[in-house]
């Protein structure tokens, strides 16, 4: 589903609601990907962001919230992968979600020195160590169920307004539309030109046909070769996995292979353009 954000109304939407209740609400879109609405981090989370396995760690969990949401309706609560409390719920397109309405980055009113404890727990990841993180932690406000039912109510008549002003909405996607985002969720798969074609409903010449207005005159493996490489390269530049690693994660299980295809694409190794990617972070 190709899906249009208003991204101008719902900013001004979200940045009114977190000027009067300190809460932020976002925006994320059916795959559970930010879409890059309203970037304001409480200090906790900012730091966790900014390291490159932290902000891993908060895209998966992104994806898994919507992958695991259950509720019969409105808002589900839980913990997201540093402990701090989170919710989110559906806006649907009939019975489709279409995008999903998320807040949180605040503790509950149970005793907050066993939440820290439990935020802890699950930060040996961090550099320097979690207690780092404990100011921040400590600068979290907390909610009362009768308060996170009131903020929620609002935030659930707040996403019917959303609808019904039309901030969001669907199109038909178009076949170029439907190979690019197929290629956006299985690039990391095995791929070839008859699995793409039976899953797409295209023939075969015309998959070709659109493969090369995509790409700009190229091939279907050239453009599958391009998504993995410039997945690849957000992964060398984000994360310390060994370059093996990426090249499985990015579906090419071959690393002499996968060092070529790199090389070809973006004119040097991977080895070299994580070294690129560290100093340039440095500064």
């Amino acid at each position: 589903m190709n899906v249009l954000f208003d991204q101008e109304r719902l900013l001004q939407l979200l940045t009114n609601l977190y000027v009067f209740t300190g809460i932020a609400a976002n925006i994320l879109d059916p795959q559970g990907r930010d879409i890059n609405l309203f970037e304001r981090h409480p200090p906790f989370c900012g730091a966790i962001n900014r390291q490159a396995e932290g902000h891993q760690r908060c895209v998966a969990c992104d994806r898994w919230k919507i992958q695991h949401y259950s509720a019969e309706k409105g808002f589900q609560f839980y913990r997201c992968h540093a402990g701090i409390c989170e919710a989110v719920m559906p806006l649907y397109d009939k019975n489709h979600p279409l995008a999903y309405l998320v807040f949180g980055c605040y503790l509950d009113d149970s005793p907050i020195d066993r939440q820290w404890e439990n935020s802890r727990s699950r930060l040996d990841w961090y550099p320097g160590g979690a207690e780092a993180l404990k100011p921040a932690f400590f600068q979290f406000r907390q909610y009362s169920a009768s308060d996170l039912k009131a903020y929620s109510e609002l935030l659930e008549a707040l996403a019917a307004y959303i609808q019904l002003k039309g901030m969001i909405s669907s199109a038909e996607q178009t076949d170029l539309q439907k190979l690019e985002r197929y290629l956006d969720e299985h690039y990391m798969e095995k791929l070839s030109l008859e699995t793409i074609s039976a899953q797409l409903h295209v023939g075969r010449t015309k998959l070709c046909r659109l493969a090369k207005e995509l790409s700009g005159g190229g091939t279907l493996s050239g453009l599958i070769a391009q998504r993995r490489i410039n997945a690849a390269k957000d992964l060398l530049a984000r994360s310390d996995l060994p370059i093996s690693a990426v090249a499985e994660a990015v579906g090419i299980s071959d690393y002499n292979y996968f060092s070529r295809i790199f090389r070809a694409v973006t004119g040097t190794t991977p080895r070299n353009f994580r070294k690129a990617a560290v100093e340039k972070r440095k500064f």
